[in-house]
């Protein structure tokens, strides 16, 4: 399967969304990376409901919601209502994770796990038969433009090999820090999925860094 690109709308100029939006349908990227941030999980906030609601109505890709928050049982249903597809919850946010996966679920989504980059990908092992997507975070969560974290590369291959005996379909996602300079290596690991933000949108040309990074 060839690598899926999920630029992420947090990086996007706000003034003009709508804009960006159609750029990213028209581009050959897979998902919508929306970073949902309360100021309290993570030191900065960014968007709720009516902006992913706002997002949905223009977007014809699917909405792949990361929930950098604590707490988040109380805003699945709201974030499902507002058009998610995926949604992807942090592990050291979700005191009963299984519980939080299996809603996610019922909800008719696809859910995800996000680990910050000092969680040891072996606290995974117990509920990652349940997972469509585990996410890797290469840079802390928070702000974009953060310099990459090189033992994600380590990440990557561990949560290969256990999906590969017990849920070969998973999707391994990165985000931070992604670009032309390590996408084949981040691909060559195991990731299947690579988030984007400002490498696209900073751009002299997103439609083609989107398709660069499709063909790295």
């Amino acid at each position: 399967m060839k690598h899926l690109i999920a630029p992420s709308i947090l990086a996007a100029d706000f003034a003009n969304l709508q804009r960006d939006i159609e750029l990213i349908n028209q581009s050959e990227a897979d998902w919508i990376h929306v970073d949902i941030m309360d100021g309290l999980f993570v030191p900065n906030i960014s968007f709720g409901f009516p902006v992913v609601e706002a997002v949905k109505k223009h977007a014809t890709k699917p909405l792949d919601v990361h929930l950098m928050i604590v707490d988040p049982d109380r805003y699945l249903k709201a974030f499902a209502d507002a058009g998610a597809s995926h949604i992807t919850v942090h592990y050291e946010a979700c005191t009963h994770l299984h519980r939080t996966i299996q809603a996610i679920k019922e909800l008719g989504c696809k859910a995800g796990v996000a680990l910050n980059p000092h969680t040891p990908v072996a606290l995974l092992e117990d509920i990652i038969t349940d997972l469509n997507l585990v996410l890797i975070m290469s840079v802390n969560p928070g702000f974009g433009g953060q310099k990459f974290i090189t033992n994600t590369y380590k990440k990557i291959e561990q949560v290969k090999g256990m999906s590969a005996v017990s849920n070969p379909g998973l999707f391994i996602e990165v985000d931070g820090g992604v670009n032309l300079q390590n996408t084949s290596q981040l691909v060559a690991a195991g990731a299947n999925a690579l988030v984007a933000g400002n490498f696209v949108f900073s751009s002299d040309d997103p439609l083609q860094t989107i398709q660069q990074l499709k063909q790295a």
